[in-house]
């Protein structure tokens, strides 16, 4: 799962299916002095924290049942690997740069 930013705030979903791997990917565009994706914390050049409610609102998202639980299954797992900060509800994700 990607989650993809490019300027002026746009924030959507790619590989929505892949539950193995959460990325967040910064296109050319996108500017960290100018970042404006509410629900996403950028913690240095290479770890953001994604807010775990956000990533079910984002475009490309498929709309069934079924994704809705191999999402909570992948944020359990997550929780395991302590990649999830408990005081922002949030999933830590790579950081990707693309050109």
């Amino acid at each position: 799962m990607i989650i993809e930013c490019y300027d002026g705030g746009i924030v959507r979903l790619a590989d929505p299916l892949d539950f193995r791997k959460f990325k967040l990917v910064l296109h050319a565009d996108a500017r960290r002095e100018t970042q404006s994706w509410n629900g996403i914390t950028l913690l240095d050049d290479r770890d953001a924290l994604v807010a775990i409610d956000l990533v079910p609102t984002l475009a490309g998202r498929p709309h069934d049942a079924s994704w809705d639980q191999h999402y909570a299954e992948m944020v359990a797992k997550a929780r395991e690997h302590g990649w999830i900060d408990a005081e922002r509800h949030a999933i830590r994700a790579h950081i990707e740069r693309m050109p």
